[in-house]
């Protein structure tokens, strides 16, 4: 059984040291040196790590414009090969991991991010913790990036979740990108957090601050309603300098004020029941909204980079929106491929899709013909 899931579109790549690549966010014009070096210094904030650029053309895609998706299934090491490798080997940038410690039937309804309020696979319960399987992960592959997709931030204590953090991205050599959110399922909280439900925003908002302090600072003093920490050390600090890029999740209001003042991006999933982004009109309102609110924050209108999550493609989506506008990704190949570029024009810099299915290799040869009928041709 398929156990998380793992997904991203990439418009661009650097090198990260000697062999790792990170995904991040450029314009499309090379030849000025300086456009070149602002926002690979934007895309060091956003993403961490000494970038340099480089062309990349090793699996045949376009030499200019790398375009290049994951949607990767880990499956349990006892009953299939490890599949993250196999993604690896094909050439994928990143991976992701969800995070449920706990969760009843998912069958009864109430998931936000389908029509139906069910999960889209077969037994989502079964799933390992997602940090432990993080590690996991990076000890078996030396390339692909860890993207977490999202890590719910009240689920773990901050110091200790910091720390693990930390941890993953020593020893994966900095592959670690931290997607956050503040997490939806009471029932899961009851039985896992310390902290109430109710106040899950601005534990989430204290425990992000917390984690870049304690990233960043030497001695690190924290003195919150729900992190207190002095005189203490946190070593070692994370490769990724300042810290692994963080990526926030959510599509409401408070979500998008988050990503305003605390993100390295924006990571939304289109199909929020209700806040749906999932027609051209309806994104790029989302994302004149993060731009006013980050600008409202103090910060520049484009310092916040941006994603976008897809959770089905094709024949399985209605072809228009509820707002009447044409449903993102549905249709056929043609039209799937229109809407990467249109993404991509509006300044997106990765894109997760998703191609859960029951067994490992169904999984791995969904994700090769994807990457032929669709990624080559974009």
């Amino acid at each position: 059984m398929p156990l998380y899931t793992t997904d991203a579109l990439i418009l661009r790549t650097y090198k990260l040291g000697e062999s790792d690549r990170i995904v991040v966010f450029l314009t499309r014009d090379r030849g000025k040196k300086r456009g070149v070096a602002k926002n690979a210094r934007q895309s060091r904030r956003r993403f961490g790590g000494a970038l340099e650029p480089m062309t990349y053309g090793r699996v045949g895609y376009l030499e200019r414009e790398r375009r290049e998706l994951v949607r990767l299934d880990y499956v349990e090491p006892q009953r299939s090969p490890l599949s993250a490798i196999d993604g690896e080997a094909l050439g994928y940038d990143y991976l992701t991991l969800t995070d449920h410690i706990v969760l009843p039937n998912m069958r009864a309804p109430g998931y936000p991010y389908s029509e139906s309020g069910e999960f889209f696979g077969e037994g989502p319960e079964r799933r390992h913790e997602q940090l432990t399987a993080a590690a996991f992960i990076a000890a078996k592959t030396s390339r692909i990036r860890l993207v977490l997709a999202v890590m719910v931030v009240p689920h773990r204590p901050a110091v200790l979740a910091a720390k693990m953090l930390a941890t993953i991205d020593v020893l994966s050599g900095g592959r670690l990108t931290v997607g956050i959110g503040a997490g939806w399922l009471k029932a899961e909280f009851d039985a896992v957090v310390t902290t109430p439900f109710a106040e899950r925003g601005a534990v989430t908002d204290e425990y992000v601050a917390a984690f870049r302090t304690l990233w960043t600072e030497k001695k690190p003093q924290i003195a919150g309603k729900y992190v207190h920490y002095d005189g203490l050390l946190l070593e070692p600090k994370p490769v990724q300098q300042p810290h692994p890029p963080i990526w926030v999740g959510g599509e409401s209001g408070p979500s998008l004020r988050r990503a305003a003042r605390l993100g390295d991006a924006w990571y939304p999933i289109g199909s929020n029941n209700a806040h749906l982004l999932d027609s051209l009109p309806r994104y790029r309102a989302g994302i004149e909204r993060l731009r006013r609110l980050t600008e409202a924050a103090g910060r520049l209108r484009d310092a916040v980079a941006l994603t976008y999550r897809v959770k089905r493609t094709g024949d399985a989506l209605p072809p228009r929106a509820s707002d009447g506008e044409r449903r993102l990704f549905s249709g056929s190949d043609a039209a799937i491929i229109d809407d990467i570029r249109a993404l991509r024009d509006l300044g997106v810099g990765a894109i997760d899709f998703d191609f859960e299915r029951p067994a490992a290799d169904a999984v791995i040869a969904e994700m090769r013909a994807f990457r032929a009928r669709v990624l080559a041709k974009v």
